[in-house]
């Protein structure tokens, strides 16, 4: 599966029309059926590359409020994003996109999985669809990463909770919440030296 194109979305401008809810369920269907180990690369170029209904930095700051709210991110976006152009009708309509036909593949994988998962061809492929995905993940980390201004500062609070969960095993909500008060931290610290300037 084609990972998608980089491209410099930071300084290309939203020229499409606020989408409907129909053009919501179909972009999010799109991104339902086409993540495999994850959707969030191709939620991303959905709604940055393709489509231009945010741009690079608000799809960064739409995306870390959704990591904060109970639920998986990508419905969350899916459900913001929609409430952000139509309303509740939006955010049914993105949610139900990203999550139907996913439902229906899971289904069929799933009865075809209880006969045929203990097969050693079976295990492989899923090996590799694992590997596929963590490797998309990262692909978007970075990508998102290169859009976010002032980087070198926030750089090291990034670093640190990739350590904290990755290496020391720190619970999650504890780096989430400890990340956002040091950032939000350094960031009052910044505007209000900023003022004195």
């Amino acid at each position: 599966m084609p990972v998608p194109p980089i491209s410099d979305s930071a300084t290309k401008p939203i020229v499409k029309p606020i989408p409907t809810p129909a053009e919501l369920f179909r972009g999010f269907s799109r991104v339902g059926l086409s993540g495999f180990g994850g959707v969030l690369p191709w939620a991303r170029r959905l709604l940055v590359d393709t489509e231009r209904w945010l741009t690079a930095e608000e799809f960064n700051v739409l995306l870390g409020l959704c990591q904060f709210l109970p639920g998986p991110n990508v419905v969350n976006l899916a459900v913001a994003v929609g409430v952000r152009f139509c309303g509740w009708r939006g955010a049914v309509a993105g949610a139900m996109g990203l999550m139907l036909g996913p439902f229906i593949v899971a289904l069929v994988l799933g009865l075809l999985y209880e006969r045929f998962g203990e097969l050693p061809a079976v295990q492989s492929m899923l090996h590799g669809i694992t590997l596929v995905g963590a490797g998309l993940i990262i692909a978007t980390g970075i990508r998102m990463g290169l859009n976010v201004k002032n980087r070198q500062v926030y750089l090291p609070f990034a670093a640190l909770a990739f350590a904290g969960i990755a290496g020391w095993h720190w619970p999650l909500p504890v780096v989430m919440l400890g990340g956002a008060a040091l950032t939000v931290a350094l960031s009052w610290y910044r505007l209000s030296q900023g003022a004195k300037a």
